[in-house]
């Protein structure tokens, strides 16, 4: 079994966001979901962004990066939206990565390495008309074309957080496919 490091999304640690760790959990999985906003949720993208300036968001990605601080290697990082900002940075630079699973966003592997690591295996997924995973659909087109372990993921629809159960976003269906291709993934490394 994985044990996964998993960042929530730019709305906070959300009732949707800790029952999809508990899914996780329940296939058997090691699941860590470190609280970057105290305990605050938001009610809007907006919002949480608008919270996030406030705050400092590199202070914010710090305090995510140092959660992996006390945790052994061998982790899969996977994040949520403005999570991903620090599950792929972990995922390409620290070492002993098991593997990423980048939701809803995926940057420039640029952004943190010449080269996604060799023998890590990422997933990702966003929605086709969904106007953030947009902006960030040809950095995952170009990491998928050039990892052998990498696999991308678009569903129909224009949702961004589809897979929070606790949003109006959310999408069943899209969300049930999502969870059972994470959870193939993870019982694959």
């Amino acid at each position: 079994m994985a044990e996964v490091l998993l960042y929530h999304h730019i709305q906070g640690l959300t009732d949707g966001v800790l029952a999809f760790a508990d899914d996780l959990r329940q296939a058997g999985h090691t699941v860590h979901t470190p609280d970057l906003f105290d305990g605050r949720t938001f009610g809007s993208l907006e919002e949480g962004f608008g919270f996030a300036r406030d705050t400092g968001i590199e202070s914010i990605r710090k305090r995510g990066a140092a959660a992996a601080d006390g945790l052994a290697p061998g982790l899969v990082y996977a994040g949520f939206s403005f999570g991903v900002t620090i599950a792929q940075r972990l995922a390409q630079t620290r070492p002993g990565a098991r593997g990423a699973l980048l939701m809803y966003s995926c940057l420039p592997v640029a952004e943190f390495g010449e080269a996604w690591p060799q023998g890590v295996p990422v997933q990702i997924h966003g929605k086709e008309g969904d106007e953030f995973f947009d902006e960030d659909l040809p950095a995952a087109r170009e990491l998928a074309g050039s990892v052998a372990a990498a696999e991308l993921f678009v569903y129909p629809g224009d949702q961004h957080l589809f897979a929070d159960s606790s949003l109006d976003a959310y999408d069943p269906e899209a969300s049930a496919l999502l969870m059972a291709r994470v959870r193939a993934f993870l019982a694959a490394v």
